[in-house]
């Protein structure tokens, strides 16, 4: 992988103030982007589900004993 100088600059000093590596800092950034990307996948997944069925309105209703507080 091929970074520009600036970005390498950048990148050490943002690690230095994070007490890091400079190897280090990229590969949490990496790994961070892949958890974002991940669930951006899921969440289009469940958002696709909820369009192909939604949800019906008897299945929000909630039975009387569940709308009450017990004393």
């Amino acid at each position: 992988m091929t970074l520009d100088e600036e970005l390498v600059q950048a990148v050490d000093k943002a690690a230095k103030r994070l007490e890091t590596t400079l190897s280090s800092f990229p590969r949490k950034a990496l790994r961070q982007a892949l958890v974002r990307l991940r669930t951006r996948e899921l969440e289009r997944r469940q958002r696709l589900g909820y369009e192909r069925y939604p949800v019906k309105p008897e299945e929000l209703e909630l039975s009387e004993p569940e709308q009450v507080w017990p004393d």
